[in-house]
């Protein structure tokens, strides 16, 4: 049975404090495996819950999209639509250093054109063959998207060869488009086919579902309530109450953000960011180019609450993991509804890409909550930015029965 969550108003008490930074390859630098730091956010009081390891620190620009092979490769993305930061986008975390990926040339910023280029990377992925996938949503800050700079990408880690590159264009793609985070579905379409959430940086919200074979795209339930904020949707962040007005947009604010396959991919799992709401649809109807929006909007199911999440996940098991913003913590949802909270920390400070491997699930803090725009032009981010992992296996941090 569902599990419906009540929103609780948590107001937190942080003391941060700042660490000097440093730099490998034009990018923070990071460290693997390390023991806490003071520079880390500290709790004052506040409760913890479940384990929490926290993999690598991050001193420069703010990671989002994380993904692991089945071998234990960690790479991670570093977006440039909030910070037009000179680092590598696109990097793999090894030896407790960021090593641009799949070279240089591609993640870090050069003249190269744009279609052959990584210029934003935010969500990433692998498919059930352990090949990376990447969404690069083509948006340096302040500049409007150029031709070939939103793509889907494929990368096989075994050679480092980008095999697959899919351009997004209009009308799939819009001037106001933020491509947020992806997914790619092995079991339709000759090459496969890959669902993106569009948040949208202005009133139009949808998924866009690529044919990887022949390119083919097309923009869907963008006039669907499933992919769109909830007007009036209140919330507590770090002590400050923000409520979302459609006519005064302050922050919170996206649309459909988190999206993630059930473990046969037969159903994508999605859900608008300014939203506690649950949505899924079967993915062969959505791969379908002939299944017109009317139909795909009547077959969405609203599959209840899930708290206020930025990225969702699932593991070997089906069970789904969601970002839980509001309550800094890490959820669980079990085939049945059932919910558990896996990981609760004061340091779980916005957390956004998240990724189930085989033992762990990884988590990146990227703070976004606190960026000037969201905060009278007050950059309120402090480094180190995390990334973070929590056992999968272990027992559950706290029980939600079932009602």
């Amino acid at each position: 049975m569902r599990v419906r969550l009540a929103p609780l108003l948590l107001v937190l008490s942080l003391a941060i404090s700042l660490v000097s930074s440093a730099f490998y390859c034009g990018a923070a630098s990071a460290q693997a495996k390390p023991a806490p730091q003071a520079g880390d956010t500290v709790d004052l009081g506040g409760a913890t819950a479940g384990s929490l390891e926290v993999v690598a620190r991050f001193y420069g620009p703010g990671p989002s999209g994380i993904a692991v092979t089945p071998d234990g490769r960690v790479f991670v993305g570093f977006p440039r639509h909030a910070d037009d930061h000179r680092g590598p986008t696109l990097a793999e975390l090894r030896d407790g250093h960021l090593i641009p990926y799949p070279n240089a040339a591609m993640s870090l910023p050069s003249d190269a054109p744009a279609s052959d280029r990584l210029l934003s990377v935010h969500g990433m992925t692998t498919d059930t063959r352990g090949r990376l996938w990447l969404i690069d949503d083509g948006k340096r800050a302040g500049q409007p998207i150029p031709a070939g700079g939103a793509k889907v990408v494929g990368i096989d880690p075994a050679t480092g060869r980008v095999f697959a590159k899919v351009v997004l264009t209009p009308p799939a793609m819009r001037e106001d488009s933020h491509m947020n985070d992806l997914r790619v579905d092995l079991t339709h379409g000759a090459e496969g086919t890959a669902y993106i959430s569009d948040s949208s940086f202005g009133t139009t919200p949808a998924l866009v579902v690529v044919d990887i074979a022949s390119g083919r795209q097309r923009r869907v339930l963008a006039d669907d309530p499933s992919t769109h904020a909830v007007d009036g949707f209140l919330t507590v962040l770090e002590g400050r109450p923000l409520r979302y007005d459609a006519h005064h947009q302050r922050f919170p604010v996206g649309g459909v953000d988190g999206v993630t396959l059930s473990a046969d991919s037969t159903r994508l799992y999605f859900s608008p960011l300014t939203s506690r709401r649950l949505y899924s649809i079967p993915t062969a109807l959505l791969s379908d180019f002939r299944v017109d929006d009317p139909q795909l909007a009547a077959a969405v199911r609203d599959e209840g609450e899930k708290g206020a999440a930025d990225g969702l996940a699932t593991d070997a098991d089906n069970r789904l993991y969601t970002t839980d913003f509001e309550h800094d913590a890490i959820m669980r949802r079990d085939p049945d509804g059932h919910f558990d909270v896996v990981a609760r920390d004061p340091r779980i400070v916005w957390p956004d890409g998240i990724f189930a491997a085989e033992r762990y699930v990884y988590v990146t803090l990227g703070q976004w909550d606190r960026l000037p725009g969201f905060n009278d032009g007050k950059d309120l981010r402090r480094p180190p930015y995390l990334l973070v992992r929590i056992p999968l296996q272990q027992p559950p941090a706290i029980d939600l029965p079932r009602h």
